[in-house]
């Protein structure tokens, strides 16, 4: 029961990085097949009194008014609670051709307290080129709402300062794409990892027929992270010939040795290949020792059978006034761990231990706290 208790509060994934067969779509990416940042300023309407009375606001309003060809004496001061300057922002995926639609992001930037129920007006989103790319303009989906009282109490749920245009943006021009120019196509990894690009690699020569040995080779690793893959100059063949060369299967390497700590929530990823050195550490009234026996196991002399060598480890936990943690090569987290949640210690035990070995040099493989 005690050690449900703490598995409850500390959430342990021990992560089996053994290798399985993954698509190639799965693991790498074209390279400048991506999306592009789009971004604007605009003013959302039609608010019932939550928009803002801000000088910057107030330039819009006069702008706006001024494009629709009316003007206002320089000394009035229009009352627009009603209207709220915004941001808009939204992401240009590849291959978007003008006509279609994309959804958009809208954000208060001043003092507005709630976008609920307006209107955005006609946006120009603009790429980092400073070209406009797309034209937003419709009514706001706001998930969050807010309330005050009249003694100043006020509660909020959500965030009723963001909302969202589904489909909001009409793409005016496409961006161009380096796809269907050179002889090459170069599959960047989304974890770079030189063994991995290896067998990409190779899987690709293997199943498409090329000859290393001969000089005819399609994929070529350039670094951990990419490989370059010769492919038609035709567009059409280039997409038919990526819509096979994607789904090829293959076993990227074992991830490295590493544990992940988030100091925050307590929770603790630690991989399949992390080991511990030689190494003695105090913490607390808690103590660990992990040890590991070598045994021969010899078959009697008419027996037919071989000498083997077995490994026997012994976890014993105590939680008296000893203060030793003692730790012989070759033990893995995951007995650890499990003699740690046995007697009941604290999250921050098992922490205070793993930052204690990485000091000492004790832990093999990276530890990363978040």
């Amino acid at each position: 029961m005690r050690l449900l208790q703490h598995i409850s509060a500390v959430l342990l994934l021990l992560l089996s990085t053994q290798a399985t067969a993954q698509r190639i779509k799965d693991v790498a990416s074209i390279q400048g097949v991506r999306s592009n940042q789009l971004v604007g300023y605009g003013l959302v309407v039609g608010l019932p009194g939550t928009g803002e009375q801000s000088p910057f606001t107030e330039q819009s309003f006069r702008t706006m008014l001024t494009n629709f060809g009316i003007s206002l004496d320089p000394n009035t001061k229009p009352k627009i609670k009603n209207v709220a300057a915004v941001a808009v922002h939204a992401e240009l995926p590849p291959f978007i051709k003008p006509g279609q639609t994309i959804d958009v992001t809208v954000s208060s930037v001043g003092e507005a307290s709630s976008l609920q129920g307006g209107t955005l007006l006609q946006t120009f989103l603009r790429g980092v080129d400073g070209n406009v790319y797309a034209v937003a303009q419709g009514s706001l989906v706001v998930s969050g709402f807010g309330a005050q009282g009249g003694d100043g109490s006020r509660i909020v749920v959500n965030t009723p300062t963001v909302g969202r245009i589904p489909n909001g943006a009409f793409v005016e021009q496409a961006v161009p794409s380096g796809f269907a120019n050179g002889d090459t196509l170069t599959l960047n990894l989304h974890y770079p990892d030189f063994s991995t690009a290896k067998r990409l690699a190779d899987t690709i020569n293997t199943r498409l027929g090329a000859q290393p040995d001969q000089g005819y080779v399609i994929a070529t690793p350039i670094d951990a992270a990419s490989v370059r893959v010769s492919a038609p100059r035709d567009v059409g063949q280039r997409v038919g010939f990526l819509a096979t060369v994607e789904n090829f299967e293959f076993e990227p390497a074992d991830a490295p040795a590493r544990v992940v700590i988030n100091s925050r929530t307590g929770t603790i990823v630690i991989g399949r290949d992390v080991r511990l050195l030689p190494a003695a550490i105090t913490h607390g009234g808690l103590t660990v020792t992990i040890s590991e026996n070598q045994q021969v196991a010899q078959p009697n002399a008419l027996a037919d059978g071989d000498t083997v060598v077995t490994t026997q480890s012994i976890v014993d936990v105590d939680l008296a006034d000893s203060r030793m943690f003692k730790f012989e090569p070759g033990v893995t987290l995951d007995q650890l761990v499990r003699a740690v949640n046995e007697v009941g210690a604290a999250p921050g035990d098992l922490m205070a231990i793993l930052e204690a070995l990485r000091q000492a040099g004790a832990l093999r493989g990276e530890l990363v706290i978040i």
